[in-house]
């Protein structure tokens, strides 16, 4: 879930983590450049992320650095889609406008309306669920990490 600070207050959603770089404490989510998670990271870039690992019993709240890459600086990601993937970037309505008759898509789609979110992380809270203890630890930096254990 990735949540942004709107006109109305947060606004949370799902999204898919698309790439990580953990040298570089850099994340990558996939949008539509007219979706109003692009407006509100052009107007705070500060978010955070929550994500839960069952299997793990792990649960991890993130603080980022959010910005919106879009042309020639998402080239390489625009060519490694899958025709139909692409096709998710193509529609002629702007996301979460209401439809009237068909979805239309641009037959041909392409990039103009594909973006790419870099997110660079610079803290972490971690939540182990333990079976016989949970545990918590915040680690912060982006370059140099330290940590610390919390009371879960």
């Amino acid at each position: 879930m990735l949540a942004t600070i709107g006109a109305a207050g947060p606004e949370v959603r799902t999204v898919v983590l698309r790439a990580a770089d953990r040298q570089a404490a850099m994340l990558q989510i996939y949008s539509d450049a007219r979706t109003a998670k692009v407006t509100e990271i052009a107007d705070d870039p500060r978010v955070s992320l929550a994500l839960w690992d069952p299997g793990a019993r792990l649960q991890l709240r993130l603080r980022a650095a959010a910005e919106t890459l879009t042309g020639d600086a998402v080239a390489s990601q625009w060519a490694a889609l899958p025709p139909v993937a692409r096709r998710d970037y193509a529609a002629i309505a702007v996301p979460g406008a209401p439809l009237v008759g068909e979805d239309l898509r641009d037959a041909a789609p392409d990039a103009r309306y594909f973006a790419v979110i870099s997110l660079r992380v610079h803290e972490i809270d971690t939540v182990h669920l333990g079976r016989e203890a949970h545990r918590r630890a915040l680690f912060q930096g982006s370059d140099d990490w330290a940590g610390t254990w919390l009371q879960p």
